[in-house]
């Protein structure tokens, strides 16, 4: 059993995060929530029906999931895109792709849409896929976006552009966010402290700084091992504008 008692509620327009030690059960939490998996025990509702009587393909529009190793297929960008909604057409194709901020990089291959991105998306950068998964879940236009350490293994030079697509992603959407990096959710209207299973403390930044000793340390860990960079454009940075 990897969860136990879980209690929580997501509610709509809301930033959310789950924050704690890697093995915790942050992305299992996420992948019951997205109907990856079925609970043992217990249910998930949304919209105060339980998610097993809500039509399988209703309840999955309803979801954009994007994890840290989205996978591409061997086929071209426009294709892989497409994706997240059938009989999308080419335009939707490249509003999405616009949408997220990756028309420019796109257009800047040398096929353009129609560039191979060759096996598990080889022929592209890290965060060039993954900016091709953002713009794939923008296509989907759920109303629901779970990000699951999005940014973990993105390149430097391309973390603050996908950081970017996804603040044009989630805004004005429910965002669920898990996250490596404190500092990128800090302003999250509520933060899930998960640890060993359980739930083990729920608040913003301010109010778990005071109740929760192992968000504190976390945090104390955080600061001390920023190089200096700044990442405070993260997630849940500069919400106010980035999510109203």
């Amino acid at each position: 059993e990897v969860l136990h008692g879980i209690d929580m509620e997501i509610k709509q327009g809301e930033v959310n995060a789950f924050v704690g030690p890697s093995g915790s059960g942050k992305s299992t939490i996420a992948r019951l929530i997205d109907s990856l998996w079925d609970p043992d025990s217990g249910m998930i509702t949304y919209g105060g029906v339980d998610i097993k009587k809500l039509p399988l393909d209703y309840y999955m529009g309803q979801i954009a999931y994007v994890a840290q190793d989205n996978y591409l297929f061997d086929m071209t960008i426009m294709e892989n895109i497409r994706l997240g909604r059938e009989g999308a057409t080419d335009e939707d194709v490249i509003n999405a792709a616009k949408a997220t901020g990756c028309h420019d990089f796109i257009m800047g291959l040398e096929n353009g849409y129609n560039t191979e991105v060759g096996g598990s998306g080889g022929h592209l950068s890290g965060g060039e896929r993954q900016r091709i998964c953002i713009a794939r879940a923008m296509l989907k236009d759920a109303p629901v976006v779970i990000m699951d350490e999005a940014t973990a293994y993105t390149d430097p030079e391309n973390e603050a552009l996908v950081q970017e697509s996804v603040a044009k992603l989630v805004k004005g959407r429910t965002l669920i966010v898990i996250a490596h990096r404190l500092s990128t959710i800090k302003d999250a209207d509520k933060i899930f402290v998960i640890n060993d299973g359980n739930v083990e403390a729920v608040g913003t930044h301010d109010e778990l700084l005071g109740h929760s000793l192992l968000y504190k340390s976390m945090w104390e860990a955080h600061s001390m091992a920023k190089d200096g960079a700044d990442d405070s454009e993260g997630f849940a940075a500069g919400k106010e504008s980035k999510y109203a």
